[in-house]
């Protein structure tokens, strides 16, 4: 590394449960050069939670005053849904500002859409300490090194490959903000203050657990809301860990994004590496993109960020 990252780590939602991951995690991110702070907090426990709700926004505030240029979580799971209304939002956009990128996914997708409806502030969807940086092998290659140019402030975008299906002839580019992290919480916050109003924008997806009918029900919801179409493109991130029953006869996840598809004018494109899988890029939540599909390339581009 160029010069030394200073990470804050912090518990926002569930409480750790594989403390020793989370210790993994640490300590290979001390071993690549980075200078690592460990809320008070991170291991807190009060039922399901990291702390009560005091000690979890105490946790969101000490985050956004540490100075630190990545403030991390150790894990997602469920809980800052009930925190929204009271989030430190001016510190979080006052830090963001500063140059302190917010990481995580799942449940914190609650607070970066919040962040996003409520100040405009740019977060970073990306891993987490535990099932990330933590696992007993070695972490997977390509989000170890969007985590480290998102530390060096270098990454200016990401790419994959399209399923043969989706090949497009020619070049189709849109430009819009990007948003979205996880459907299960997406689809909660409809009809709350903390959904942020994007028009136009380019919306990704994904989720862990969930079986495609209840993908297809949440999607719907989008879909009668209005939401999804307002955006100019959809990406489909990684859907896993669901199983399917001999009742679903034909019924997948497939028949769900096909359907999708003859509901909107706006593209639909799946295969964005992000998830709850070891291989997840870094994307920055609520900063102006460019997607460019060629043959089955696709890219997202966000150039520089402010910020480092």
């Amino acid at each position: 590394m160029t010069d030394r990252s200073r990470i804050y780590i912090f518990s926002p939602s569930s409480a750790v449960r594989d403390k020793p991951a989370v210790r993994r995690g640490i300590a290979r991110l001390r071993a690549l050069g980075h200078e690592v702070d460990i809320d008070p907090a991170a291991f807190a426990t009060h039922m399901r939670f990291a702390g009560d709700d005091e000690t979890r926004l105490a946790a969101i505030e000490r985050a956004a005053t540490s100075g630190a240029d990545i403030a991390l979580i150790t894990r997602g799971g469920y809980g800052l849904t009930r925190l929204l209304p009271r989030l430190p939002y001016k510190q979080i956009a006052r830090a963001i500002k500063g140059g302190t990128r917010f990481v995580g996914l799942s449940d914190f997708t609650a607070l970066q859409c919040a962040v996003l409806a409520k100040t405009g502030a740019v977060t970073w969807s990306g891993p987490a300490v535990g099932e990330d940086f933590g696992v007993e092998g070695e972490p997977d290659e390509i989000m170890q090194a969007c985590f480290e140019d998102l530390a060096e402030g270098q990454g200016e975008g990401t790419g994959w490959q399209l399923p043969a299906a989706e090949r497009v002839e020619g070049l189709k580019q849109v430009k819009g903000v990007l948003w979205g992290g996880n459907l299960a919480i997406l689809a909660a916050l409809v009809g709350t203050p903390w959904l942020p109003q994007v028009r136009g924008g380019i919306l990704f997806i994904e989720d862990v657990s969930e079986h495609p009918y209840r993908i297809e029900r949440m999607l719907t919801q989008l879909l009668y809301a209005g939401v999804l179409q307002q955006q100019k493109a959809i990406l489909f991130g990684q859907f896993n860990n669901y199983k399917l029953v001999p009742h679903d006869k034909g019924f997948r996840l497939k028949t769900v994004i096909d359907r999708l598809r003859t509901q909107l004018k706006a593209p639909v494109y799946t295969g964005l590496p992000f998830g709850h899988v070891p291989t997840k890029v870094a994307l920055p939540v609520g900063a102006p993109v460019n997607l460019a599909v060629e043959g089955r390339d696709a890219f997202l581009l966000w150039g520089h960020q402010h910020g480092h």
